[in-house]
């Protein structure tokens, strides 16, 4: 008989993470490492129960790896962080959902009793992510042109098809045109993401979460993406960005940032020892795969896949976490879950999502797993569910517990 929960031996006591930061503002100064070292010292610092030389593993999920981030951040962290030399560490990727996997890798490892305490987040610096220049087919070549690696495709091989290695912004909002998903619904959802992610600010939900930062021009304390003053009389005057007329825009997508998440997770016998109360338990995890170019609603295959993994029905889940790559991808996805479009008013991304609080990719997917699980501790604990979409045709839905 299958294993409903197969990873719920496996709980996260703790998590920090650093405000997100807008492309080229107030955190871009900060060397990739540097960063994802500090919400890793700050996790020790307030655990200090915890014997920093009892960590079985730092995992951490990036998807450039092109700059300061190369060979292996995860363990350059660790090590900067000031954890003891003898704590490894290792660095995946699996793009935008790269953070989740780090989590997901770490819970299959302490659940078949291989590691016992683990360090998982993610990491990415969009602003710090290098030109690279490709090496020639030629011995001596006429032109060589530089690429940028701070989003999106590059170096594309040639035997893929034109469609699936369009912008991920033009595949998106082609998928949702066949939903029958309007601009004005957009506009409306990235609203709303923006004025629930500043209450939430106001509300002072992220004050034991979010690690302020001091940085060159002062101290950066709150996500810098969020605009309080969006309406949809200021979204609807912004033009197509993905193609001349279509309804995606640089207002109803998610921004380009930098930031870093880090989780304390352990085995629950050794929680138990130590007297540390779990902010949740991971359950399980499924990760699904359509074509590159609907990588927009593949969350619904891995959430249709989760829930019957672990037996449940969408009416048994009480928060819903997907990431806001582009309000065309979460609309599309309601679209095609109805049951949870029903709930979508006070249930999915009740503090807003990333079109609003930021979408550095290897950090984004740890922020909605760990939004969903301190969302349901507010509301007095129960089943939630944090998804991300994932370039190159991917979904990914982790279900949690609090």
């Amino acid at each position: 008989m299958a294993i409903r929960f197969p990873l719920s031996s496996a709980v996260i006591i703790d998590a920090v993470r650093t405000p997100f930061g807008k492309y080229r503002g107030g955190l871009s100064h900060i060397r990739t490492d540097d960063f994802a070292a500090m919400p890793i010292a700050e996790l020790c610092r307030r655990n200090d129960d915890v014997d920093p030389a009892s960590i079985d593993d730092v995992i951490l999920g990036d998807t450039n790896g092109a700059g300061e981030d190369n060979r292996n951040v995860a363990r350059m962290a660790a090590l900067i962080a000031d954890l003891p030399h003898t704590v490894p560490g290792v660095t995946v990727n699996r793009l935008c959902g790269s953070g989740g996997e780090a989590m997901i890798q770490a819970a299959r490892a302490i659940a078949v009793g291989e590691l016992d305490t683990v360090i998982a987040g993610g990491v990415e610096s969009m602003s710090r992510a290098p030109y690279v220049l490709p090496r020639p087919d030629e011995e001596l070549p006429r032109a060589m042109n530089l690429v940028g690696t701070t989003v999106g495709w590059r170096l594309v091989n040639p035997r893929f098809p034109r469609e699936w290695v369009a912008s991920l912004g033009r595949c998106a909002e082609i998928e949702a045109v066949k939903l029958g998903v309007t601009r004005t619904e957009m506009d409306e959802w990235a609203t709303r993401s923006h004025q629930r992610a500043a209450a939430a600010w106001r509300d002072k939900l992220h004050h034991d979460f979010v690690l302020p930062i001091q940085a060159r021009d002062g101290l950066v304390e709150r996500d810098e993406s969020i605009r309080d003053a969006t309406s949809m009389d200021v979204l609807r005057r912004l033009r197509p960005a993905f193609s001349d007329d279509g309804i995606g825009t640089a207002g109803n997508s998610s921004p380009i940032n930098d930031g870093a998440i880090a989780t304390l997770m352990m085995h629950e016998k050794t929680a138990a020892a130590q007297g540390m109360e779990p902010i949740a338990r991971l359950h399980a995890s499924v990760t699904t795969a359509r074509r590159p170019d609907q990588f927009s609603i593949a969350p619904v295959d891995a959430i249709g896949k989760l829930l019957d993994k672990a037996a449940l029905s969408a009416s048994d889940i009480k928060v819903w976490e997907i990431n806001e790559a582009f309000a065309s991808m979460v609309l599309s996805c309601l679209r095609l879950m109805p049951e949870v479009a029903k709930v979508a008013d006070t249930d999915v991304n009740p503090n807003g999502g990333a079109i609003a609080i930021g979408h550095p990719l290897g950090a984004s997917m740890p922020r909605v797993i760990i939004d969903c699980a301190r969302e349901l501790r507010r509301r007095g604990g129960g089943y939630g569910v944090a998804a991300a979409c994932i370039g190159v045709g991917l979904g990914a839905a982790v279900l949690i517990e609090a």
